[in-house]
């Protein structure tokens, strides 16, 4: 029974460290944001060249509504595999924007799909302010 107890009490508490080391979109902004303001003349982020940025066709014939849809609340769909994607937008999805070397990788794989490029820090704050803006469906 000791064993069981200690066993529950170290899974419990490794829960919750796991939570506690979670970032908020909000943190990832800000961390975007010291990097983006070491680019000369940087003033802030735009949620509507974000969404412009967002919806925008660019040099892959890709945008980002391509995999995401134009609901980032909405799930969306891989436009080559057809995989499944659970919602971008925060609000919809408590998982997305809380892990900066996930948002590093994912921005990194689909900036250069659909960029052929990566995006400055300037536009990964542009889409995250705008996706922030995004209610829950």
């Amino acid at each position: 029974m000791c064993r069981f107890l200690y066993a529950a009490s170290f899974v419990l508490v490794c829960s919750f460290s796991q939570l506690a080391f979670a970032e908020t979109p909000v943190q990832i902004l800000t961390e975007i944001k010291a990097e983006a303001a070491k680019t000369p003349g940087f003033q802030d982020f735009s949620a509507t060249r974000g969404a412009d940025f967002f919806k925008t066709k660019h040099g892959n014939e890709l945008s980002c509504t391509s995999c995401h849809t134009t609901n980032p609340a909405a799930q969306g769909k891989h436009a080559k595999t057809d995989k499944p994607i659970k919602p971008i937008a925060p609000a919809a999805n408590d998982e997305r924007f809380t892990d900066m070397k996930k948002v590093q990788k994912w921005f990194k794989r689909n900036c250069n799909d659909v960029l052929d490029r990566l995006c400055t820090p300037q536009e990964q704050g542009d889409v995250l302010a705008y996706l922030l803006t995004i209610p829950k469906s």
